[in-house]
């Protein structure tokens, strides 16, 4: 029988994509599959800092990695969360917690009861039952498995991190587990003459490197599914229509925060991400509302410690590729597409991008199954992300300049009218399998922008008034006692995995 086993894969670029797949790959596949990723010092990376969201743990589990030294390494922070400021309106703000609401009753949502609780006129703001929220307000982080003997679930936590310092550490470990690494730039790609695939790649050096699977890992230049395999992108910035991010750091600023923030402004959004080191700021904005100078200006202004560096542009056009698998090549990171970091996902998607791909991971044959289901699963992933996403922009009341009249009267995708409606009528969530979010995120969202249920669930009703004024009391008691005794952020990074020691 013919051995047909998949024995060379190539990686062609480096970053926070390319030693994510290395690294991932060399720990689950067999010794016999040979791992050379391809990159050049001469090319940037694009991440000035990350914030990223829970799953990103998934991924440090499976890799093995110790978290404290984890953090150490990429002079990372805790993150519980996004604090989104004017956004619904202006001069309001709100949480996008990790975590819960309340908990279950009687298999029911706890928000159904606290809309309940809130007609009734004995119940205070959703994130009033929020542990997340709690813990954010005050600047404190534990590691919380669980609230006491209570049903309640601890604190979930991401990270974040220097994605420069990020990706050193992701190639330390994956050239340990044998990945080769081979610095040079690509200059051309030969295709085989009958079937379109990918033979090899060849270097400015005049090396030949060829593969059975070729990893595209090269940027918004998608080198190989695009240029060499002609695959097209979907363009969705009539649906956000962000398309430049200036990216600035500035020195720390205390108090060390355990969230991420997101400012509205005139046309777009400013981020915020606390380092150990430094903190990482950007400006991401609608080019035909604010011109880039005014961009610039905008971000310098809104610091709140000195500019380390001149501000670095980003320009970009948010969508997806027609196909992220073609052929023997599959597109990860920002090759595949792009999706605005508004939600922290970029890491998301290119971890779960490589764990569908070496639970569909063929062999030299490449059968259509495969690849078919490849391509189905990443696009109902991009697509729910992309709704989520233009919840944010579409669900305001600001009319204070022309960006925001525009996102408010856009036409949205009927798979987010459909949800919004459902909700707003009745505040039940329809869960896709591919869908990234909870209920608790787009829960928070829809609230947090404004979309206030009319009715709860009949369930909710077979809780007697006085019963449920206790139960949400008792929800508020529950959370107050199990955050008082956790440590100040700051200071628990101090304790456990201060880098700068």
């Amino acid at each position: 029988m013919e051995d047909r086993r998949i024995r060379d894969v190539v990686i062609v670029g480096g970053g926070t994509a390319g030693w994510i797949a290395a690294a991932a790959m060399a720990k689950l596949l067999p010794d016999y599959v040979r791992i050379r990723l391809i990159e050049s010092d001469a090319i940037g990376t694009v991440g000035v800092g990350e914030a990223t969201i829970p799953q990103i743990r998934r991924l440090n589990g499976v890799l093995g990695l110790d978290e404290d030294e984890f953090i150490r390494e990429t002079k990372g922070t805790f993150k519980l969360g996004i604090e989104f400021s004017d956004w619904g309106r202006l001069g309001e703000s709100y949480i996008h917690t990790f975590g819960d609401i309340g908990a279950p009753i009687a298999a029911l949502a706890f928000h159904h009861y606290w809309l309940r609780a809130k007609a009734e006129g004995f119940a205070g703001s959703l994130w009033d039952y929020s542990l997340h929220y709690a813990a954010t307000s005050r600047n404190r982080f534990g590691r919380l498995d669980r609230v006491g003997r209570t049903s309640m679930t601890g604190l979930a936590y991401a990270f974040h991190f220097d994605a420069g310092l990020y990706a050193k550490y992701l190639r330390a470990y994956a050239e340990k587990a044998g990945v080769q690494r081979t610095e040079g730039l690509v200059e051309s790609v030969d295709l085989n003459g009958e079937t379109g695939f990918i033979d090899a790649v060849r270097l400015k050096s005049g090396e030949r490197v060829a593969g059975d699977l070729f990893i595209d890992c090269s940027g918004f230049r998608g080198l190989l599914i695009a240029g060499a395999l002609g695959v097209g992108y979907q363009d969705w910035s009539r649906w956000l229509p962000c398309d430049r991010a200036f990216a600035a750091p500035c020195e720390r600023v205390e108090p060390l925060l355990p969230y991420t923030k997101s400012m509205a402004g005139e046309a777009g959004w400013r981020w915020r991400i606390p380092l150990q080191h430094r903190t990482g700021n950007g400006h991401v904005f609608c080019s035909e509302f604010l011109s880039e100078d005014e961009a610039a200006t905008e971000l310098l202004a809104g610091l709140d410690a000195p500019a380390m560096a001149d501000p670095m542009l980003l320009r970009f056009t948010t969508g997806r590729r027609e196909a992220f698998w073609e052929k023997n090549c599959v597109a990860i990171g920002l090759s595949s597409g792009f999706l605005e970091p508004l939600e922290s996902t970029s890491i998301h998607i290119i971890q779960s991008n490589i764990s569908r791909l070496i639970e569909l991971f063929p062999d030299r044959s490449f059968p259509d199954a495969n690849r078919a289901e490849y391509n189905r699963q990443v696009a109902k992933e991009f697509e729910l992300i992309r709704d989520f996403l233009i919840l944010h922009y579409h669900q305001t009341e600001r009319t204070d300049s022309e960006f925001w009249r525009y996102c408010r009267a856009m036409e949205i995708p009927q798979s987010l009218q459909d949800k919004m409606a459902l909700f707003a009528e009745t505040g039940v969530l329809y869960k896709e399998p591919e869908d990234l979010f909870r209920d608790a995120s787009w829960i928070q969202v829809m609230v947090g922008q404004g979309v206030h249920p009319r009715r709860w669930h009949a369930m909710a009703d077979r809780v007697p008034v006085d019963q449920l004024n206790n139960l949400m009391r008792d929800v508020r008691t529950v959370i107050e006692k199990s955050i008082d005794p956790l440590p100040d952020h700051g200071a628990f990074i101090d304790q456990i995995c201060d880098a700068r020691q």
